[in-house]
Formats: C-alpha cells, sequence, structure tokens
C-alpha cells in the first residue's frame, strides 16, 4: 500500500500553517474588539434558535471564531472544487487582493488622519458582532484564493489535499484565538495585523500583475518581520524616531481609501437604488391587497 499520501498530507499542513500565520493573526485582531462574556445579540426571529445556540458556540468573540471556522471550511472547500477554473482566471486573485487591501486602508488611514501623537486619540472603526462575523468570512474567502492554489500545486488527489487543508485550517483557528489574547496584552499587533493583510493583498498583484513570483518562505519571513517590528515599536523607546513617518504614511493611506471611496460611490449608489426599487416593487402587491 502506498503511503506517500501521508507525507503529502505533512507538507499541506506545514504549508497552510505557513500560510495561515497571517490569517490567524488577522481574525484573531478582528474578533477582539468582540465581548468575551457576552452572548450573540441575535434578532428577535431567532430568539429561541439563538438560546440554544449559544451554549454550543459560547460569548461572542468565541461564537465568531467558531463560525468562521464553518465558513473557512465552506471557503476552502468550494476553491478546492474550483481550482483549476481559479488557477485559469487570475483576476478572482486580483479580486481577492482588492478587498484585502481595501480592508487594510480602512484600518491603517485612520490611525494618522489627526496627526495625534496619543493613540488613544485614534479613531477606530467598530463593528458589530454581526458585521464582524461578515468580515471573518470574507476574510476566510480572500485567503483561501491563494492557498488552495499552493495546496494544489502538492497533490491531484483532491482528498489528500482537503485533508491537509481541514487539519490545518483547525491549527490555524487554535492560533487565531491565542492571538486575540495576545493582542489584549500587546494592541500594537492589531495595526501590525492589518499591515500583513496589506502586505499580502500588495504580493498578490505582485504577482499576477508584475509576474514576479514570490515563495512561501519568503511570505514567511516578511509576516513574521511585521510582528516583530510592531513588536519593537512598542516596547522600545528609540522606535518611536520612525513615529512621524508612521503618521505620514497613514495619512497617505487616507487619501488612497478616500479616492478609492469616491470612485466607487456611484455604483454603490446605482446599486443602493435599485435595492430600493426592487424592494418597493415587491411591497407594491400586499398593499393593493
Amino acid at each position: 500500500m502506498d503511503f506517500s499520501f501521508i507525507v503529502i498530507i505533512l507538507q499541506l499542513i506545514f504549508l497552510e500553517g505557513i500560510l495561515s500565520i497571517d490569517n490567524a493573526a488577522v481574525l484573531g485582531a478582528m474578533v477582539t474588539p468582540l465581548s468575551d462574556h457576552e452572548p450573540i445579540p441575535w434578532p428577535k426571529a431567532l430568539a429561541g434558535f439563538g438560546h440554544a445556540m449559544n451554549k454550543i458556540l459560547g460569548p461572542q468573540r468565541t461564537a465568531a471564531l467558531k463560525v468562521g471556522l464553518i465558513g473557512a471550511y465552506a471557503g476552502r472547500g468550494i476553491m478546492l472544487v474550483a481550482a483549476s477554473y481559479v488557477i485559469q482566471n487570475p483576476w478572482l486573485k486580483l479580486v481577492g487582493a482588492a478587498y484585502l487591501i481595501k480592508l487594510a486602508l480602512d484600518d491603517l488611514s485612520a490611525h494618522g488622519a489627526s496627526g495625534s501623537d496619543e493613540d488613544g486619540d485614534r479613531p477606530v472603526k467598530e463593528r458589530t458582532f454581526w458585521a464582524t462575523v461578515l468580515a471573518v468570512e470574507l476574510m476566510d474567502l480572500a485567503f483561501s484564493l491563494d492557498n488552495v492554489v499552493a495546496a494544489v500545486s502538492l497533490s491531484k488527489k483532491l482528498w489528500v489535499v482537503m485533508l491537509g487543508v481541514a487539519i490545518g485550517i483547525v491549527m490555524m483557528r487554535f492560533a487565531a484565538s491565542l492571538f486575540s489574547k495576545v493582542v489584549e496584552k500587546a494592541p500594537v499587533l492589531k495595526t501590525a495585523a492589518y499591515i500583513l493583510v496589506l502586505n499580502i493583498g500588495v504580493e498578490l498583484l505582485i504577482e499576477d500583475l508584475g509576474h514576479i513570483e514570490i515563495g512561501d518562505w519568503t511570505r514567511f519571513g516578511i509576516s513574521i518581520a511585521t510582528i516583530l517590528l510592531a513588536l519593537a515599536y512598542e516596547r522600545f523607546k528609540f522606535m518611536k524616531f520612525f513615529r512621524p513617518l508612521l503618521i505620514w504614511l497613514s495619512q497617505g493611506f487616507a487619501l488612497i481609501n478616500g479616492i478609492i471611496t469616491w470612485i466607487f460611490a456611484p455604483i454603490k449608489g446605482i446599486f443602493t437604488l435599485v435595492s430600493k426599487l426592487f424592494l418597493r416593487q415587491r411591497a407594491t402587491p400586499s398593499v393593493a391587497e
């Protein structure tokens, strides 16, 4: 019997761990603002169902990671089944890169907008529980694009790839839970997590548009270096010398983010208008009755 698949599965777990360090860091940072004690705020229509699910999912922060775990499996599964389509259509990776960059800019551009030296004065956008869950699911989908393409390159057997990736996802979720606790003790890591998101988005653009291949170990090194530099910035006073530069970069991110928002504002407006007209048409028959 050929047991070579075991070696491939171990490689896939290791690969998933390397590629998902950014994912774990970002997800941990995203769920940190959620309460670690309060239950999920279910809609009134789902109150009865929610009461039973609270015992399984736990408080908001833990629940967001558990729901995200389900989304991660679903996202990886979809991407694995459609792996050949993903590889043949690089524009999908561009969409994922664009989402990651926009998500990073939404967070990073707020930090230097005022030019204040006090971290406590930073205007930070807080998400509700369900908005956080949605952001986690979209993040999983965006990260799945790159991870699955790398995983499929190791084996042509779908079940082997899915098993290796599945185990890797569980390990990544434990890492995300641990990271969320670490972020409470070192808040600078939340900013570092979104810098990681920006790094990955830019790396995807460089690969697809510049046709420059960035190795897994190179990405891993960039991620580790980003986290270590963030910790050094918080711990060592001499690193504050770079604060004016960081504020300048943050203000630049705010300008870029504003331009992107301005460009897509008409599309968003048209979509909102069409949605309102559609809902109004659906409501008209009931009013006539």
